[in-house]
Formats: structure tokens, C-alpha cells, sequence
């Protein structure tokens, strides 16, 4: 089938038909509008060159609508598009989803005897790309390239950006390696998605293979290919291969930008080290490098999780007054702060400025002010918010629940937390594991130690992974009413079931031993404790 007759096989609407899609001119195009009508009224009509470099500068400015609304008026007046005006009308066309309608210019092109080059080309692939319709994508470029059409750089690099936003890495490395040195050479956009992708992926090595490969290509590795590894070796924890690649990227006069320093900053505060993300931060004021959103609220997580809430406080202010606008992400972090150190009216206080400020809490807030309340014996004001999450469409999930299920067990309200169990299962919320351990350990601590055994064993039947703190209460729970056996009976099974007693396991067991002096088994224990490197 010859490429005319594959273009025609695509259903084409009649090109009048596609003005409901049209936007309203924005603001910022007015003044470019205005040249272009007084260019259609003047006589004779000026070549269509003119009428492109006005659509040609629309587009960078990304008003696609504007650009094919101004299009039509072009036909209207018979005016007929250049090559270069028609590439134009395609992209704005395919940049806005409506690739049918590209489909149609792209028939005229072919009709008015001229062929598509890798720039026209080029634009469908990003506009199936936009809409996620990857494999159409690529089943364009198979097509095209059998009918002796060539794709550019720009091509495979969106196509590769696609397969890499899919998850899709192993394809993209393959697209690559068919593309080397055959169809384009590539470049260090198509090395750098990839490599970024396999470090989101955790495959930092993979990662490091493949720029040593761009290296030996002689392709020059970028401030993005630097960031997206120093990325991965953050992610995987390797912080101070990071700082070495850091370190030498400045070596090699590539400049970090915002997030290169932002990853650092993040990385080293997640390892609790503040004062070396103080420095990082230090050195990009220096450097005149203006801090984003993202470099702050990794600040103030640092000192939030070092517990010191005051200093990140003070970095959320300095944030506002530096004119940096605090996100959702801003705010949980000062909320979850604030309710780490029992400041939960700090906290309450700052989620009634979100609502102010229109900034809409997600979960992860609702969910941190309300543990936060839980843990304060202020249930009631959580319940208060959790009817708000369900006003607001973010019903609550199960970390909600075991935060209000905690709360009543730690209250001594276990008939009421059974109820809440059971209410939130009939809703199809899954228990986790956590919320079983919660569950257990307030029927324990209720008087209620067989209940406990009862759901414990049924966690067992039904192939739960059970974790060390849920054995741990189990064996608290036995020790508290002087079935020592029982309890050494569970650190066996536990043990058996691959699971690993910590020091909080076996120093329950062995004071809860001396204290009725069963020393001969507190001793045995401890010894086992020591040799397991417990003490």
C-alpha cells in the first residue's frame, strides 16, 4: 500500500467540523491575532511565508488553538498554506490531542504534491505520545519508515520519553540499540531518559553502564544525565557515590541546577544529616541558584524528622517571605511536625491556613492531623475531621482507620474498636497487618488475652506474613497474664516462621521471667539474646 493510500485509510472529518474544538484567543496572542487579520485584509494578499512566521511564533508560545482557528481563517480566504505553515497547523493540531484532524493536513500536503518530512512526521509521534496512545505510535513509525520515510533525533526521543513514562525501560533500551547507528545516531537526550528511567527503576547500575557507554561514544553527558544518576544513587541509598558524581560534574564545568542540589538536600536529610544539607543550601545561594519549593520542604522534613520542628518552622517562614509558595507537601510536613512534639494546635492551626490559602489537603494530611489527634486523647476533633474527608470526596483509607482504631484501644474502648473494625471491613477496606497488631494488642491489654489468640491463629490460617512487633504483643500479652510457656511456645513458632525476635521481644519475656523468678529460663534467654548480637 503506498503511503497517499495509507494516509487515506485514517477517517478524515470534513476540516470545517473541527472548530468545536477550539479554545477562546488567549490574552498574550492578541496582539499577533491583530497582525494577522491586517495581513489577510491587505491587497494583494502577501505571500503565505508571512502568514507562516506569525503561526510559527504562535506555537512556540504554545497557543495551539489559536494557531488552527487562524488556519481555517487562512482557507476561508483562500489562502493557501506553505510546506512550512502546514508542519505548523499538524503540531498545533497534534500538540491538542486531535490527531484525526492532523491526519486530514497531512492529506493535503500529499495531495499538493509535497512529502512529509522527519518534521512533520515527527509531530504525530508526539501528539499519539501525549495521549498515551504509545503502540499506535509506534506502529506510525513502522509504517512510515517501510515507506522509505525517515524519522529524526526528535523522533526516537519522544518515542523513547514515551516507552520510559510507561514503566517500559527494557523497550526503550531496545528502541535504542535498533536506532544506533541504522536509523539516527543517538544523542544525549535518548541516553539520558533511558538512564533517568533505570534510575527511578532502582537499576543504578544499569544506569552507570549505560552513560560509561555514552562516555566511550563520545556523546557528552549533560546536567540531566548527572542529575538523574546522582538521583538513583540517593534512591538506592549510595549517598556518597552521589556526592563523588556530583563532585565531578563541577570538576567538568557542568553547572548543577535546582534539582541537582534539591536531590542532595532531600538525600542528606533523609540520612538525618542537616547540617550537610545546610551546607548544600549554602552553596547554592552562593552559586545564586534560587531555591524551588521541593529544596525547602526537603529542609524542613530534616529538621522535622531531627525534631526540630522550630527550625523547620522558621524555614517554612523564610520560604513565604522569599516569595516561594508553599505546596500541600509544605504543609503535611509542618503538620506531621508539628504532631511528631504533641503541637497539635500548631497543627490544627496551620491546616485552617490551608483552606484559607485554598491549598486542598490530600490524604497523607488528613490522615497526619488525625493521628496527630488520636495520639493527643482529642478523638473527638479526629472524628470531626474524618466527616470531613468524606464531605470533601477523600474517603478514608486504612492508615486513617488504625489511627482511630489505636486511639479506642489505647482508651480502653475496645468494644467500640471492634465495632469500628468491623464497620470499615464491611466497607471493602482491607486490614493491613498493623491494623491486626493494634487490634491484638488492645484486646491483651483489655482482659480479653483468647479473643486475641482467636484472631492471632486466624492470621495464621489465612497465610498472613506476620511481622516481629504482632508476635511481640502476642508474647507481652501472654507474659502480662503468666502463661510463660505459651509466650516461649510463640518466640519458638515465631522463630520457626522465619521471623526474627528483636530485643524488645526477648526483653519482655526475660523480665517477665526474673520478676517471677524463673531465672534459670530468663537466663537461657538472655544468653541467646547476647548471641544474637540483641545486647
Amino acid at each position: 500500500m503506498s503511503f497517499l493510500r495509507y494516509v487515506a485509510s485514517v477517517s478524515f472529518p470534513n476540516s470545517r467540523s473541527y472548530s468545536h474544538c477550539l479554545q477562546h484567543f488567549n490574552d498574550d496572542a492578541v496582539d499577533a491575532v491583530s497582525l494577522f487579520n491586517r495581513l489577510l485584509q491587505t491587497k494583494p494578499t502577501p505571500p503565505a511565508i508571512e502568514f507562516g512566521k506569525i503561526l510559527g511564533s504562535l506555537v512556540k508560545a504554545k497557543h495551539y488553538s489559536t494557531v488552527v482557528s487562524l488556519s481555517q481563517k487562512m482557507e476561508l480566504s483562500r489562502v493557501t498554506p506553505d510546506f512550512v505553515t502546514h508542519n505548523i497547523i499538524i503540531n498545533s493540531l497534534s500538540q491538542l490531542g486531535h490527531i484525526t484532524f492532523a491526519f486530514s493536513v497531512l492529506g493535503k500536503i500529499l495531495k499538493r504534491g509535497y512529502l512529509p518530512d522527519a518534521i512533520t512526521l515527527t509531530a504525530f509521534i508526539k501528539g499519539l505520545c501525549l495521549k498515551g496512545e504509545l503502540h499506535k505510535a509506534l506502529q506510525f513509525h513502522d509504517k512510515v519508515v517501510a515507506h522509505g520515510f525517515h524519522f529524526n533525533q526528535v523522533s526516537y526521543g519522544t518515542l523513547i520519553n514515551g516507552l520510559c513514562k510507561l514503566g517500559e525501560t527494557t523497550a526503550a533500551l531496545q528502541l535504542l540499540r535498533r536506532v544506533d547507528g541504522k536509523l539516527v545516531q543517538p544523542n544525549v537526550v535518548m541516553y539520558t531518559t533511558i538512564i533517568d528511567s533505570m534510575c527511578k527503576d532502582k537499576l543504578v547500575n544499569n544506569a552507570c553502564d549505560l552513560y560509561s557507554e555514552m562516555v566511550a561514544k563520545r556523546i557528552s553527558p549533560n546536567v540531566l544525565t548527572y542529575t538523574a544518576l546522582i538521583s538513583g544513587f540517593c534512591i538506592v541509598g549510595r549517598l556518597k557515590e552521589a556526592i563523588d558524581l556530583f563532585n565531578k560534574m563541577t570538576l567538568e564545568k557542568i553547572y548543577p541546577n535546582v534539582y541537582t542540589f534539591s536531590i542532595l538536600v532531600d538525600a542528606f536529610c533523609k540520612e538525618g544529616k542537616v547540617k550537610e544539607a545546610q551546607n548544600v543550601l549554602a552553596m547554592m545561594i552562593k552559586k545564586d541558584i534560587k531555591l524551588n519549593v521541593v529544596t525547602y520542604n526537603s529542609l524542613m522534613d530534616g529538621y522535622c524528622h531531627a525534631n526540630e520542628v522550630s527550625k523547620a518552622n522558621d524555614i517554612f517562614n523564610i520560604m513565604s517571605k522569599r516569595g516561594v509558595i508553599a505546596n500541600v507537601w509544605s504543609y503535611n510536613t509542618m503538620i506531621v511536625g508539628f504532631c511528631k512534639v504533641k503541637m497539635v494546635d500548631e497543627a490544627i492551626n496551620l491546616f485552617k491556613e490551608m483552606h484559607c490559602r485554598k491549598i486542598i489537603p490530600n490524604t497523607v494530611t488528613y490522615n497526619s492531623l488525625i493521628d496527630g489527634l488520636c495520639k493527643s486523647r482529642k478523638i473527638s476533633h479526629a472524628w470531626e475531621i474524618v466527616d470531613e474527608m468524606h464531605d470533601r470526596g477523600q474517603p478514608p483509607d486504612i492508615i486513617t482507620y488504625n489511627s482511630l482504631l489505636d486511639a479506642l484501644c489505647k482508651n480502653h474502648d475496645v468494644d467500640k474498636a471492634i465495632a469500628l473494625f468491623k464497620e470499615f471491613k464491611d466497607k471493602g477496606i482491607k486490614p493491613s497487618v498493623c491494623t491486626y497488631t493494634i487490634l491484638i494488642d488492645g484486646l491483651c491489654k483489655g482482659g480479653r488475652l483468647k479473643d486475641a489468640q482467636k484472631v492471632f491463629e486466624e492470621l495464621l490460617v489465612k497465610g498472613y506474613n506476620l511481622d516481629v512487633y504482632i508476635y511481640t504483643v502476642m508474647i507481652h500479652g501472654f507474659c502480662n497474664n503468666g502463661l510463660f510457656d505459651e509466650a516461649l511456645t510463640m518466640l519458638s513458632k515465631m522463630i520457626d516462621n522465619g521471623c526474627i525476635p528483636d530485643a524488645r521481644t526477648y526483653e519482655i519475656i526475660i523480665l517477665s521471667l526474673f520478676e517471677n523468678d524463673e531465672n534459670d529460663k530468663a537466663e537461657k534467654l538472655l544468653l541467646e539474646m547476647i548471641m544474637r548480637g540483641l545486647l
